[in-house]
This record gives structure tokens, C-alpha cells and sequence, in this order.
């Protein structure tokens, strides 16, 4: 079956991404947690892509990067993931 990166995640997609989400900083949970209150009803495919590159990285790493103390470099600076880190970021929209 061919997905394009723009279909939404189907809710067993959705369940495994949450699981891979967990973090050991309640820090990183916070943002997490808030991301999929959210956007859990229109992730894409992308999304997911580039949540799952984040959730690579150790936890002192990602919090670097949701609080903006740094950006994305090298290998992490693709669309999918600073779109998302974007997402992660955002503090001022409201919780559907």
C-alpha cells in the first residue's frame, strides 16, 4: 500500500506513536502531551515521521530544542522534523 507522507495516521499508528513519545523528563512529557491534545486529530504521516526522529534523541537533547536553546543540525534539520518541532514549540494556541 503506497501512503503518502500527507494521510493521516490511523489510530493504531496513533497509539504506537504515543507509546514512543514517553519520555523520562516530565519536562518533555509536558510538550508531548500538550502536542497531541492538539493535533492528535490531523497528524499526517509527516508528522509522525518527523515526531519519531525527535523521540530519537536523548531527553536532555530534545528539551534543548523545545526550549529553543538550539535548533535542529545536520541530519535532524529536515522539514518534516522543524515543522513538528514548530508544533511542539507553540504556546499560544488554544487546546481543541
Amino acid at each position: 500500500m503506497n501512503n503518502s507522507v500527507d494521510d493521516p495516521v490511523d489510530a493504531t499508528e496513533l497509539s504506537r506513536l504515543r507509546w514512543r513519545c514517553r519520555r523520562g523528563l516530565l519536562e518533555n512529557d509536558l510538550f508531548i502531551d500538550r502536542f497531541f491534545r492538539r493535533y492528535q486529530g490531523t497528524l499526517s504521516v509527516r508528522h509522525a515521521t518527523g515526531l519519531q526522529q525527535l523521540m530519537d534523541l536523548a531527553d536532555n537533547d530534545l528539551m534543548d530544542l523545545l526550549l529553543a536553546r538550539r535548533e535542529p543540525e545536520d541530519e535532524l534539520a529536515r522539514p518534516e522534523v522543524i515543522e513538528v518541532l514548530g508544533m511542539l514549540r507553540a504556546r499560544d494556541l488554544p487546546i481543541a
